[in-house]
């Protein structure tokens, strides 16, 4: 699948990790359907930035780092490869919480899989055939596709989901507020942004070959977004308004219209070949962007010696994800707040995005036109705002004013 799939795809699959799930079965659990509006806004946000970070690399040969580093300046480029780090790193944590999660399911504690899984990932990255191994995680995790057949078998009541769709669903609570983050973060992801400039890049991509990228980005970030509402809704018609998970049990019984008293094997399959998919994944694509970034040597195929920057960054992140996932934390508070932590930093990825795909100097007739640039702007902004009432009202909560 990741041979034939452009970068869309294989984005769309990576976004679809523990994380995500986690995030999009609580938003079920706790407000039934009132995210679905909200999600189908994120959609048309995830949209328009991964068809911004296609054109970079499609029009201009380079990679999102790479750009960032010619057109800003070094304070600057620090602050977004920071973000990015920070970001990827919280996310490594919570992939190796769910392949912890996915074999506490199965009877096997975390402790005794995550250390093992960390080696061989890394092994896998450094000396095995990753692309086999990152098959095999994407055929694990397409387990996940029973959600859209569990939707359907569930029976969810339809005339509520449409209107849901269509109309907002106002809630200025912080808990609402804190899930609409993390909807944010898991669906557009800062690393995705990175990961799909420089996969147009390495793939060779010619200019003429721009409409088809760009329809691969397009498709791959609607198919990522329908799945998210199918897990939605699916979640929201088997165990809705029961509040926040507490567990990856509850989140593996919106399968149980599909898999009856093997919910919990077949959602755990899923989350332990998603999440070590994107445990591979994630810290490579943070790993290539800051070695894009420095001018380094980067590549999986070249030794310690020949890049020792890159590869050591990609070791560092696999060995403290693993580490820290075995601390006796809240896996679902985990999943969930790593979620958050993106959505906080997207705004800042966003807006390098958003400048770069605005000079005309840089793509010339390819910039964004006017209206492109408005409806940007505004997705921006949103985000943006969003972001800050939450970091706001986070620091008030700290003196007791929140």
């Amino acid at each position: 699948m990741v041979g034939v799939a452009g970068p869309g795809l294989v984005a769309a699959n990576a976004g679809n990790d523990a994380a995500g799930i986690a995030t999009y079965a609580s938003a079920g659990s706790q407000y039934v359907y009132g995210t679905l509006f909200f999600m189908v806004l994120v959609t048309i946000a995830l949209v328009l930035v991964q068809e911004m970070a296609v054109r970079l690399g499609a029009f201009t040969g380079k990679g999102l780092g790479a750009l960032i580093r010619e057109q800003f300046s070094l304070r600057a480029t620090g602050l977004a490869l920071g973000c990015l780090l920070l970001a990827n790193t919280g996310l490594v944590v919570s992939e190796f919480a769910g392949i912890g999660a996915g074999f506490e399911l199965l009877g096997v504690p975390k402790w005794a899989i995550i250390p093992p899984a960390a080696l061989l990932l890394w092994g896998l990255v450094l000396f095995g055939s990753y692309r086999y191994a990152e098959r095999i995680f994407l055929v694990m995790s397409l387990v996940f596709f029973a959600y859209p057949i569990a939707m359907i078998m569930g029976k969810p009541h339809w005339g509520d989901v449409g209107k849901n769709l269509v109309i907002p669903h106002l809630d200025g609570s912080k808990d609402f507020i804190l899930l609409a983050v993390a909807l944010i973060g898991t669906t557009v992801s800062p690393y995705m942004q990175f990961y799909a400039a420089a996969g147009v890049v390495d793939r060779g991509t010619r200019t003429i070959d721009y409409p088809l990228i760009r329809a691969d980005a397009m498709i791959g970030a609607i198919f990522a977004c329908v799945i998210s509402l199918t897990i939605i809704i699916a979640t929201a018609t088997t165990i809705g308004g029961t509040g926040p998970l507490n567990s990856a049990a509850d989140a593996a019984k919106a399968l149980e219209p599909v898999a009856g008293q093997s919910a919990e094997l077949l959602f755990a399959l899923g989350l332990i070949g998603a999440s070590a998919l994107a445990g591979a994944v994630v810290p490579l694509s943070a790993s290539y962007a800051i070695g894009e970034a420095a001018g380094v040597e980067r590549s999986v195929s070249r030794s310690f010696r020949d890049a020792p920057f890159f590869l050591t960054l990609f070791t560092v992140q696999i060995a403290l994800g693993a580490v820290v996932a075995m601390t006796p934390i809240d896996v679902i508070q985990l999943l969930i707040g790593t979620q958050v932590l993106q959505g906080l930093i997207t705004p800042v990825v966003l807006v390098y995005l958003l400048i770069l795909t605005n000079r005309r100097s840089l793509l010339g007739d390819h910039a964004n036109s006017r209206g492109f640039r408005i409806v940007a702007t505004i997705v921006v902004v949103g985000v943006a705002t969003m972001s800050t009432i939450l970091l706001v009202d986070t620091v008030l909560g700290w003196f007791g004013l929140g």
